[in-house]
């Protein structure tokens, strides 16, 4: 049988007057790869920032790994704790330490939240250095990289935390165009490996080849979702035909 990474179920979000999430339910297989795309607005970035707790849900449930939570209901910091560290969280803005070397601020999460010794976790942020291609840079500071390379050196400190899932939140959007490539190539070869990716992102074709599921948001809801052959392909409501259009074909 099948194993789930996330199960979400009326999972509800707002700020103030403003209802971001709106019983948001869906699943993720383990393995597997789920895009979310949609609208500036449309909750895409709440509903993944909620699959990590960085923005707490008002109401739903939500497992993620081998932690589940009933957020009705009143959660503590020990539960809230346990449910951050099933996940690995991959900024929009990279979110280095800017004084901490790439090897340092690939280590910094295994040895302070894991009191995982250090040198078992800088033999490991190494390995990780070398499989998003950035082992010849652990002794630089993110001053002294590319944007692209941030991006990477965030994604190998997510991965050095061996999360249940790993969330991305529109990875490339802060980058210049020639520097996706090199994040976008990274992320297809986890995929190829067997990470469970949940992606925030407004790159179309790279969701129609990477996915397993797309989810197409609007208005704090998931308004559609399967197959990229089928949401992408061949979306069956009108407000995902005329998003993917304006994405697709602009003018």
């Amino acid at each position: 049988m099948s194993e789930y990474r996330v199960k979400a179920e009326n999972v509800q979000k707002a700020f103030g007057a403003n209802k971001v999430l709106k019983d948001v339910s869906f699943d993720v297989l383990q393995g597997s790869v789920t895009t979310i795309i949609g609208p500036s607005g449309s909750g895409k970035t709440t509903l993944l920032r909620a699959l990590n707790a960085l923005d707490v849900p008002d109401a739903g449930v939500i497992r993620v790994g081998d932690v589940e939570i009933d957020f009705s209901a009143p959660v503590s910091k020990d539960t809230l704790r346990q449910y951050r560290a099933q996940s690995g969280f991959v900024f929009q803005s990279h979110n280095l330490f800017p004084h901490k070397t790439v090897l340092q601020n690939v280590t910094e999460g295994p040895v302070v939240a894991q009191r995982k010794p250090r040198q078992d976790a800088e033999a490991e942020a190494v390995e990780l250095l070398e499989k998003v291609g950035l082992a010849d840079k652990k002794d630089q500071y993110p001053f002294q990289l590319s944007g692209g390379q941030q991006q990477r050196v965030g994604i190998a400190r997510a991965l050095a935390l061996r999360p249940k899932v790993v969330l991305f939140d529109e990875p490339t959007s802060a980058l210049d165009p020639e520097l996706v490539g090199e994040v976008l190539s990274v992320i297809r070869d986890l995929a190829v490996e067997g990470w469970t990716l949940v992606i925030v992102t407004h790159e179309i074709q790279f969701a129609r080849q990477v996915s397993d599921q797309v989810l197409f948001t609007d208005g704090g809801v998931i308004l559609e979702k399967g197959p990229p052959a089928e949401v992408i392909g061949n979306p069956k409501e009108e407000r995902t035909r005329q998003f993917l259009d304006r994405i697709l074909n602009p003018l």
